[in-house]
């Protein structure tokens, strides 16, 4: 064998030797591109279902004394056997809570203060509860109450009515805005309704400055 030939020899090997690295790296990168590909559509379709899962950050109606609080249903007390009621002074809100989650929020009215003030500590539902009702001494009733302290003294119920049954309007326009009860929590007619028709004897009463 001349050393033309083995030298045309040696030269193919190495060019067939480069394209068969050529072809390897080549494949290697469409693979990675592949993958990568793969892993930034996984990311982002995880983004999304997160995204897609987060809660709306108010589903409050505006405050209307003759509607509910919120846009959406009331919930299902039969599936939460541990539910309490917290209600702020400071914000005028009521709270139906599970744990620390609340379910349901309400615009409500608590008391002026002073002898008018709502009291605060932990309480609970009580027997007493009827569809309406009015006090001469102070001129004005509700409707839908029920009992949390001192066995019909301090309640929940409706924005307040007169001697006749009908609502103060001058009051109700108030709801969720000032507080002007003289002790008890006035609510919105559809809240206090729901109160009224689902809150059982028994389930904790939670009220607090803040």
């Amino acid at each position: 064998m001349n050393k033309q030939f083995k030298r045309m020899i040696e030269i193919t090997g190495v060019v067939f030797v480069a394209m068969i690295l050529i072809v390897t790296f080549g494949m290697h990168q469409t693979e990675h591109a592949a993958t990568t590909s793969s892993s930034s559509s996984s990311s982002y379709s995880s983004s999304s279902e997160k995204a897609s899962t987060t809660k709306t950050s108010s589903v409050m109606n505006k405050v209307n004394w003759q509607k509910s609080s919120e846009k959406v249903a009331y919930p299902d007390l039969t599936k939460y056997p541990n539910a309490w009621i917290h209600v702020s002074l400071a914000k005028n809100r009521t709270y139906i809570m599970n744990g620390n989650d609340v379910l349901y929020t309400m615009y409500c009215s608590t008391g002026s203060g002073g002898d008018n003030a709502t009291p605060t500590g932990t309480y609970y539902i009580q027997a007493e509860r009827g569809t309406s009702f009015y006090s001469a001494k102070s001129g004005e009733g509700a409707n839908y109450w029920v009992s949390w302290k001192d066995h019909g003294t301090y309640l929940f119920h409706t924005v307040p009515v007169d001697a006749n049954g009908n609502y103060v309007l001058s009051e109700a326009k108030e709801l969720g805005k000032e507080s002007n009860s003289h002790g008890c929590v006035r609510l919105s007619v559809p809240d206090a309704k729901w109160i009224y028709d689902n809150v059982p004897e028994g389930m904790k009463v939670s009220i607090t400055e803040n």
